[in-house]
């Protein structure tokens, strides 16, 4: 089963790709694993957001002060949702022994 990658998660490989030392719209589109048309959907949305700016002089990507508040608070929410949806899983599963144990099988 595929891995589903959410809006943020999106935006997030996006602005990792294009980190400190700035990226090509190809680097980003390959490292980030984004099909052309989805890749110039997130781009136009972080652009828009401030979170990347184009340098035209070198036709690159740069990642912008607010890009890199929007990492760090992504990589504590990514955190917690791991640990969350960990938790979550073992309270499902704890529920479904209680409820094997109930069954008249």
């Amino acid at each position: 089963m595929g891995s589903y990658r959410s809006r943020l998660d999106i935006i997030a490989d996006v602005l990792h790709v294009v980190g400190k030392e700035g990226a090509k719209k190809t680097q980003i589109m390959y490292q980030a694993n984004l099909s052309y048309k989805v890749l110039a959907k997130y781009l136009t949305e972080v652009i828009g957001a401030c979170l990347v700016r184009f340098q035209r002089n070198e036709r690159i990507y740069v990642i912008t002060s607010k890009g890199i508040e929007f990492l760090e608070k992504y990589r504590i929410y990514s955190r917690s949702n791991k640990h969350l949806e960990k938790r979550l899983n073992d309270l499902h599963s704890h529920r479904k022994n209680l409820e094997d144990l109930c069954s008249s099988r």
